[in-house]
């Protein structure tokens, strides 16, 4: 044999494979025998041992010889697969994905690395030097059966062409038709007819069984393709084939209808292709001879031909044909052919009578198998798993057995039924949960949104997300259901988006199961969403395929077994199980019992059902109900209990199933800490009725970290859940959908609302903003219900972290529990007895953090407990940096983990993903990880994670792991350049968001830290231990390359470096960060901080030489530059709808302050004697020093604008303080922006700079007492700026100080004598007035001006309130309120001009209130109404400190908010009781006769429900008149 046929056995003829058996030592009559039997190289590649046993009479070791021979062969001629390069040519798609595989030991970016997807068999093309890739093997379709839904896939390759091989076995020839299929219909028939023709009469002739496939490669046709191939062929008109089967009347002189008995109509199988949309065929005709028919008969045709030169169809001869190997021949021999025709017939009628007798298939144990795949070879389905199902049209009586579905934890579901909403599969679904519709479209995620916005938005993880794939025809705004080609159009795109977002993004590979449940005819669509998640997941192993009737199945079977071999394919079906069977089959495998009911607690001392529907569109509450666990199957108890407990006491959070446990005696009960009395005991006074009672109540529990916080609030719900309603605030929600879904639980099959058992939430780890905007919006909603309060409404459980627990409850005792690591004498009893029971139970690894917790946490024991949980880690080891990334994150990231798909990819953990067979990831982790992680579940989407068993073990790990040249900052350093970390798509953002906390959060007091920071706690360290600031400065550089140069990490590197005094690249930094983000008010205060301390320290350099306009000029220029930073964060802040950043005018006003200052100690105005006055001839005139004249020039007019802009700033500042006046740092701990340097007392810094700013400006510089001979008006004005009556604030602060009354008198005094002839200035009258009621406040008995008058000052206030300042406004309101002796007609003015101040003070106000939110717009009141006449009728809010001042704060403002201060006798004593009504909830007062006056209500749930009489006491704020201590009149 030459070398091309060696390496081409398929292109052999018969005397080739004669010649190669005999080379192999095959005897010579077997050789003679197979030649005479035709076997070619095509026959050979499709021989079997059966075959050449059983036809040829072959003996075993010859038979096993030639087939062992065969596919050595073969093999050596295939080109070895991942060993020799294909030669030059196009890959498939498929060939690419079987030879690219990744390296074992290199993790991929993608979740883990790809699991081992099983190869389909593949050929060689046998065209050597073509550039073939080998191509996928398929199987025909089946042999001449009816209703077969069948398809091919294109490229795919079938057996080779072969001949009469058993008669029955049909024989298969191929023709592309690729040329011909584009004729006319004449020739395109003539054409079919022939070649079917001429094939049929072979198969008849030779008595053989027999198909022709139309769009199959030829071994003559095409390049670039191989023998085989299927292509298919456009089929347009399918008529035109069947119509061309009407030449056998023409072709065949007799016998004709014999003919058409054995050839079959042509059957049209659809070929896919998953890269085009076009619509192909192969055009397959099967041949039939049954005996019956062909007996004793020899077939004779004449063949079509179109000739092109007669323009017409001609028929060739007549010829007898028959099949000679793989080809049809005509027969030579007629007499011989004839003579043998009994022996063929013989042949044939046993070949038929074998085929009557099959041995029955034995029923597989499909019960058995379904429980495997389901349950991924356990005895029970895991809890926590998630299921996608995709499927299409159940029957009617698939609706009844669904059980099964309903008790899944079902993610998504694809469903290409159209009507399922309306009476499929959704319609049933939906009777029993909750669930959101949704498109493909849905599943598009917009540029500018994140993962974690989307997966919310969508509510992926609270509902089933259930997706219609081909229209859904109950939804109006739905497009309607497409035909397949269409779809494929369409929606292919989409779906493969969708897909692919599940798959790669949001779902971890392990966490999921997708079970396609095929119960209609299988479509196009189906079968390509299973290949775009086979290809998403890498693999069959998690995909199953469940399908009652076989017919289905068939299609699916084909097109699957394209993509992996048939063992996989069967292993991952059930197939022809009842739905009945499946219902029941799975129930049994269930961890929860189908359909429980669940219960909850009703007004009237009994339980109501909780519907699943209900309590799952109250997707923000965990809600804990009556009979909560109760459900567990008590098999799956048995086997886990131990498991949950071990869990818990290893440092897990508790879960209901631990109370329930114990509950049930299955494990010892739960330790009951000192806390649990104290908050059941402020529970119960919560709860005691009384009329004044408020719509929501608190407590707050403070808890060391990890010092079992959660434990007890969850104790004290569990056991309170039969008395109350109780819900867990799952993380994530708005407030305000919160607050919904609360009431909603309140009132669910409750009758009346006023009628209703309290609920309790629990509230974990959330800043008191939250809190106080879920309180707010609660009262708001019991408020508009009108809901009479004798309990209360709701009670909100607040949990939260606290480095000093004690500080915490001392600030609000009646409302706050401690708990602490330092256990009580009670305490420490009860764990000493509980740790003797567990360690007979569990070995000491598995309570690690209860033995920690017996030991009250103790630094010594701590240290000690770690050593030896570390002890012999190999510090090299990969595993060993895993854990010190863990713990570098744990101790500074509050409530950090790592996901355990992230620790897979770093560790490049390689796992054989293979059905019932998946490692653990905890089993190829070292000893002292092991110990060290605590594994989580996330309750909401279940994937898994890691974090350190306890912070304080996490903190420990770092000291003895660590050692002076491997520091934290080298550690943090190299987890920043962890590119598998960065880059692994699963967890990504939560990851990213805990590694960028490490960098940029700064500590608050208010979270719970130990104090407020400048810097996160890691860069703090690396400053402070470590001493290397530059160390910090390329951590922080680090990170803002590795998050996307991120703004807000180059606003923390300039504020860095001017610590470090390092200011130019301070510049740099900040002037990154406002390129980003040129309008953030926060980022432009930082630049202006940059110059500011710039400024200071050129100050301080100059503090050591004589200051001249020269070498001051440097220093005076970057003040400048400071406050135009400022004012742009002045207008940013303005335009900020969300925010109130008032930074940038008090930055101002001290940069100015302090530029005031250095201008002042310049030599040419450091003059004793005429130095001053010519600064402020300078500053004030167009007047210009020679000295400064030249170094000065830049700077002479904004030099100049300095007064302006100063007395501007001050002006809004003590307007803003106006609205939202506070006591000295009583926001200490709510402010929730962080300004680059916070004022905390800013009514005591108002005054002071005042005092600087009227100082600088005045007359005379020193401290001295001011003489007012000869002062012109501006020189008057800002000595009274000096001593501190510059504004409304400055003025109201002399209330702080009983010594004041001098001060107040001398400012007065600057004023001139009759103030309504000196025509004062709009602000001058404010502040005078203000002071006058000021100095009454203080000293009653003073001689103070007639109400009159001041009101006589006011009157051009009245005329123009357009353009009144809120100051003027205010006043109005206050001086014009009618006295008790004003006659009617006085009163009903003096009403209309309070009332129109009010309308212009609230439209103020909701301009400068913005967007914030309800519960921030808190309003100072700074007057209530007394009960003498007069000025003395002002009674100032400070002269009730004295009531209260043995009161915190925090109390304080507590007292007042709930009302509870009013009922002190001294303030009935001084205020004056006023009269109204309320109605439709608002507040009136009662008087004014013309037009209604309403009030707002200081304390909102203080107001009647009903229409009732009122008194209260009237307050005067800065939007109007308030009623404070509303009471219902008896």
């Amino acid at each position: 044999m030459d070398d091309n046929t060696e390496h081409s056995p398929k292109n052999w003829t018969e005397s080739d494979v004669s010649n190669w058996l005999g080379s192999i030592g095959v005897k010579d009559h077997y050789i003679k025998k197979l030649h005479e039997e035709e076997v070619d190289g095509k026959i050979l590649l499709s021989l079997d041992e059966e075959f050449l046993k059983t036809k040829i009479c072959m003996k075993l070791g010859p038979a096993h010889l030639i087939i062992q021979k065969r596919d050595e062969l073969i093999n050596s001629n295939r080109t070895p697969q991942g060993k020799n390069k294909p030669s030059e040519g196009k890959k498939t798609e498929r060939g690419q994905k079987t030879q690219q595989k990744p390296p074992q030991n290199v993790a991929t970016s993608d979740e883990q690395p790809p699991a081992q997807i099983p190869v389909v068999e593949e050929r060689d093309t046998g065209q050597e030097g073509s550039g073939l890739m080998s191509k996928a093997d398929c199987k025909p379709r089946p042999f001449d059966e009816e209703a077969i839904d069948f398809m091919y896939f294109k490229n795919r390759v079938l057996l080779p062409e072969s001949g009469a091989f058993n008669l029955i076995h049909p024989c298969h020839e191929f023709k592309s038709l690729a040329t011909a299929v584009n004729l006319d219909r004449t020739r395109l028939q003539a054409k079919f007819a022939k070649e079917v023709l001429k094939f049929a009469c072979g198969c008849m002739n030779t008595r053989t069984n027999g198909t022709i496939h139309f769009g199959v490669m030829d071994s003559k046709e095409g390049k670039g393709h191989v023998h085989g191939e299927i292509i298919g062929i456009p089929v347009p008109e399918r008529d035109i084939y069947v119509d061309a089967l009407d030449y056998i009347e023409r072709c065949f002189s007799s016998d004709e209808e014999h003919v058409r008995q054995c050839v079959r109509p042509p059957r049209f199988i659809e070929v896919m292709d998953q890269d085009s949309t076009d619509q192909r065929y192969v055009v397959e005709v099967d041949i039939v001879p049954t005996i019956s028919i062909v007996k004793s008969k020899v077939y004779e045709v004449r063949l079509p031909n179109f000739k092109e030169s007669a323009n017409k169809v001609e028929f060739e001869k007549p010829a007898v044909l028959r099949r000679v190997g793989s080809k049809t021949e005509p027969v030579i021999d007629l007499s011989n052919f004839y003579q043998r025709t009994k022996d063929r017939d013989a042949q044939r009628e046993e070949a038929e009578k074998s085929q009557c007798f099959s041995i029955p298939a034995i029923s597989q144990n499909l019960g058995r198998k379904l429980t495997m795949l389901i349950t991924g070879g356990t005895k029970v389905m895991k809890e926590d798993q998630w299921f996608i199902l995709v499927t299409n049209k159940l029957q009617p009586d698939h609706l009844c057995n669904i059980d099964w579905l309903l008790n899944m934890k079902m993610f998504c579901v694809f469903d290409f039924d159209p009507d399922s909403k309306k009476s499929g599969l959704c319609s049933k679904y939906l009777q029993h949960h909750a669930a959101n519709m949704h498109s493909l479209q849905s599943y598009v995620i917009p540029t500018d949104v994140t993962l974690t916005d989307f997966t919310t938005r969508l509510h992926l993880f609270d509902q089933t997300s259930w997706i219609f794939c081909n229209g859904r025809s109950d939804f109006k705004g739905s497009e309607p259901p497409c035909d397949e080609m269409t779809w494929i159009k369409t929606k292919m795109t989409l779906l493969r988006e969708s897909v692919s977002l599940i798959c790669k993004q949001i779902l971890p590979r392990g966490t999921y199961q997708v079970i396609f449940l095929l119960t209609s005819p299988v479509e196009k669509p189906l079968l390509h969403t299973f290949f775009q998640f086979f290809t998403d997941m890498k693999g069959h192993e998690d995909i199953i395929c469940i399908c009652e009737l076989e017919t289905n199945f068939l299609k699916w079977k084909s097109f699957v077994e394209g993509l992996c071999d048939a063992e996989t394919v069967d292993n991952g079906s059930v197939v022809g199980m009842e739905m009945t069977h499946i219902d029941a089959t799975i129930q049994r495998l269930q961890p929860v019992k189908v359909r429980a009911s669940k219960y909850l607690p009703v007004f009237v001392k009994a339980t109501c059902v909780l519907d699943t529907p209900t309590e799952e569109q109250m997707f923000s509450l965990e809600i804990l109900t009556v009979d909560h666990c109760d459900e567990t199957c008590k098999d799956s108890i048995n086997d886990e209990k131990g498991k949950i407990e071990s869990q818990f006491y290893h440092g897990g959070r508790v879960t209901w199933l631990n109370f329930w446990l114990a509950e049930q005696k299955y494990v010892g009960e739960v330790i009951e800490r000192d806390a649990y009395k104290e908050v059941s005991n402020l529970l119960d006074e919560a709860l005691t009725i009384d009329e004044d009672q408020t719509p929501v109540k608190s407590i707050n529990i403070f808890h060391h970290p990890g010092s079992g916080g959660s434990t007890v609030a969850r104790q004290v719900m569990w056991n309170r859940r039969k008395d109350l309603r109780c819900a867990v605030v799952k993380p994530s929600h708005q407030f305000d959908i919160v607050a919904q879904h609360a009431v909603e639980l309140r009132e669910y099959q409750e009758k009346d609302p006023q009628r209703c058992l309290p609920v309790m939430l629990l509230i974990e780890d959330s800043d008191q903003e939250y809190l106080d905007d879920l309180r707010n919006e609660l009262e708001v909603a019991m408020n508009v219900k009108r809901i009479k309060c004798g309990r209360p409404c709701f009670i909100l459980l607040s949990c939260r972290r606290s480095h000093n627990p004690e500080k915490m409850c001392k600030n609000f005792p009646l409302q706050n529990v401690s708990v602490t690591h330092k256990l009580s004498g009670i305490e420490k009893r009860k764990f000493a007895e509980k740790r003797k029971v567990l360690k007979g139970q569990y070995e000491p690894q598995f309570i690690l953090t209860f033995v920690l917790m017996s030991e009250g946490f103790s630094a010594g024991y701590v240290t000690e407990f770690v050593g030896h949980l570390l002890q012999g880690i190999d510090h090299e080891s990969v595993d060993t940096r895993l854990i010190l990334y863990v713990a570098l994150l744990n101790t500074y990231v509050q409530n950090s983990f790592i996901s355990q798909s992230h620790c897979e990819a770093f560790l490049a953990l390689t796992f054989h993903m293979e059905r019932f067979h998946q490692r653990k990831f905890e089993e190829l982790l070292s000893d002292q990880a092991k110990l060290v992680f605590l594994h989580l579940r996330d309750d909401k989407t279940h994937i898994q994670s890691i974090r350190i068993i306890h912070p304080l073990v996490a903190q420990e790990i770092l000291i003895q792991l660590l050692d002076s040249s491997d520091t934290q900052s080298n550690l943090a350093m190299q987890l920043l350049c962890e590119k598998v970390l960065l880059e692994h798509r699963f967890g990504k953002e939560d990851f990213r968001s805990f590694l960028r906390a490490l960098f940029i959060k700064r500590t608050r007091i208010s979270k719970g830290d130990k104090h407020d920071s400048l810097f996160s706690p890691l860069i703090e360290h690396v400053r402070e231990k470590e001493k290397n600031p530059d160390k910090a400065t390329e951590l922080l550089v680090e990170a803002f390359q590795q998050f996307n140069k991120d703004p807000f990490i180059a606003q923390q590197l300039a504020r860095l470096q001017y610590t470090k005094e390092k200011f130019e690249e301070a510049k740099y930094w900040a002037e990154t960060a406002t390129k980003q983000l040129p309008n953030n008010s926060y980022i432009l205060d930082t630049k202006g901080q940059v110059y500011r301390k710039w400024f200071l320290a050129k100050c301080k350099t100059l503090d050591k030489v004589p200051k001249t306009a020269k070498n001051t000029a440097d220093a005076v220029e970057t003040a400048l530059k400071a406050q135009e930073c400022f004012q742009e964060c002045q207008r940013a802040a303005a335009a900020e709808r969300e925010h109130i950043n008032s930074s940038g005018h008090f930055a101002e006003v001290e940069v100015g302050s302090s530029l005031l200052k250095l201008i002042s100690s310049v030599s040419v105005f450091a003059n004793k004697n005429s130095g001053h006055t010519e600064c402020m001839k300078y500053l004030l005139t167009d007047y210009i020093p020679e000295e400064v004249e030249q170094d000065w020039e830049p700077f002479h007019d904004r030099l100049k604008h300095l007064f302006k802009s100063m007395e501007e700033c001050l002006e809004w500042i003590s307007e803003d303080l106006s609205y939202f006046q506070t006591d000295s740092g009583a926001d200490e701990e709510q402010t929730t922006e962080i300004p680059e340097e916070k004022i905390h007392h800013p009514l005591m810094w108002l005054a002071k700079k005042s005092a600087e700013f009227g100082k600088y400006y005045s007359e005379k510089a020193s401290d001295g007492p001011i003489s007012l001979v000869n002062l012109k008006p501006f020189q008057k004005r800002m000595a009274i700026y000096r001593l501190g009556g510059g504004n409304v604030t400055a003025i109201l602060y002399k209330l702080t100080d009983k010594n004041a009354v001098p001060l107040l008198e001398n400012i007065l005094s600057l004023y001139p004598s009759n103030p309504l002839r000196a025509k004062l200035l709009p602000n001058d009258v404010v502040n005078y007035i203000m002071t006058h009621i000021t100095l009454n406040c203080l000293s009653p008995q003073g001689k103070a001006p007639l109400l009159k008058d001041l009101q006589a000052l006011c009157h051009p206030f009245i005329a123009d309130k357009e353009k009144c300042s809120p100051s003027a406004l205010f006043l109005l309101t206050l001086v014009f309120w009618p006295e008790d002796q004003d006659t009617d007609s006085e009163k009903e003015r003096k009403y209309e001009i309070v009332q129109s101040a009010v309308d212009y003070l609230d439209k103020g106000y909701r301009t400068k209130i913005k967007d914030i939110p309800q519960r921030k717009r808190r309003l100072y009141t700074h007057f209530f109404l007394g009960g003498r006449s007069g000025l003395d009728k002002f009674v100032h809010k400070r002269k009730f400190e004295n009531i209260l001042k043995t009161l915190s704060v925090p109390e304080k403002r507590l007292k007042w908010f709930s009302g509870e201060a009013w009922k002190n006798p001294e303030i009935g004593k001084t205020l004056k009781l006023v009269s109204g009504w309320t109605e439709d909830g608002l507040v009136y007062l009662d008087g004014p006769k013309k037009k209604r006056f309403r009030l707002l209500p200081l304390h909102v749930p203080s107001v009647p429900h009903s229409d009732e009489n009122i008194s209260f006491y009237l307050g005067f704020t800065f939007r109007g008149p308030v009623a404070g201590n509303i009471t219902v009149k008896k």
